[in-house]
């Protein structure tokens, strides 16, 4: 790695892992800043799992440079694991133990700890601080695993599909805890199946598809970049919907203006969202 690595809390490059004749992941290049929220988006297979748990130390790799927080996962120490924080999509927690016991007993494996009420408190489960997790629903089990990714006060936490199985009002409170650990300086790798999510909290996003990064940008700039035209809709007169998609929106609007003699029934103009950005780029607009 060059001195260059040293600016990114994750730097890779040339990224390879095989699994026999399947190529889960095939040359990926990554810069992730310190202090970011970075988005890996991708369809299942896509190689997200693989290079997140490449980037925890929990896989080896068949080719490529990683750093993370200047030092290589595949023969890091146990003091640069208590700096990773990461929460995978399988639950990890004894079904017996108690949501405050469970918390408590894991923040003994870290140096320097958060306050293991503070976290319950964080994740919302104060309530349910005293209740054994075989009790919790799927929700609040995942707010656990959430709540056991953080106590360490990691440097770099790694989320793969953190928000599963949460109801909307869960997921909105998740969202202001990223961002309030990214207040702190935590650098944050999330992967996401939820765009609306991506779009919400990262800075920058890396779009993976049969194991590549096709698309890498902030979320406005891939929308800007492959986001093309606009799709003008009305009503016409005898009451039908209409819409036109259009590279020239304005022009399409100030004929019908010219059309209506005014005030045009039921216009709106949209834009490319995130989703069908993604959809595209991955091959699964026709599916939609």
């Amino acid at each position: 790695m060059t001195a260059h690595a040293n600016e990114f809390a994750v730097h890779v490059r040339g990224l390879r892992k095989q699994y026999r004749d399947v190529t889960a992941v095939d040359g990926i290049d990554l810069g992730i800043r310190r202090g970011e929220v970075f988005g890996l988006l991708g369809p299942n297979g896509a190689g997200k799992s693989t290079t997140v748990e490449i980037l925890q130390g929990n896989r080896t790799r068949d080719a490529g440079e990683v750093s993370v927080l200047g030092a290589d996962p595949a023969t890091a120490t146990r003091a640069w694991r208590s700096r990773v924080g990461i929460v995978w999509q399988d639950e990890s927690a004894p079904a017996e133990l108690t949501v405050r016991e469970t918390v408590r007993h894991f923040a003994r494996y870290y140096p320097r700890p958060r306050d293991p009420e503070q976290v319950i408190d964080m994740v919302g489960l104060a309530a349910k601080a005293d209740s054994r997790i075989k009790g919790l629903s799927g929700g609040q089990r995942r707010r656990l695993d959430v709540a056991l990714g953080v106590i360490g006060g990691p440097e770099l936490l790694l989320l793969d599909e953190p928000t599963t199985g949460f109801d909307p009002a869960a997921r909105r409170q998740f969202w202001d805890l990223i961002r309030l650990l990214a207040d702190e300086g935590t650098t944050i790798v999330l992967t996401t199946h939820y765009l609306e999510e991506a779009e919400a909290l990262a800075d920058r996003l890396a779009v993976v598809a049969r194991g590549r990064v096709v698309a890498e940008g902030e979320p406005g700039e891939l929308r800007g970049r492959y986001g093309t035209g606009a799709t003008v809709t009305w009503t016409d007169p005898d009451g039908s919907a209409r819409a036109e998609h259009t590279d020239t929106p304005t022009k399409t609007v100030a004929a019908l203006m010219e059309r209506f003699d005014g005030e045009i029934p039921g216009l709106a103009v949209s834009r490319p969202t995130l989703e069908d950005v993604y959809l595209r780029l991955t091959g699964q607009e026709a599916t939609r």
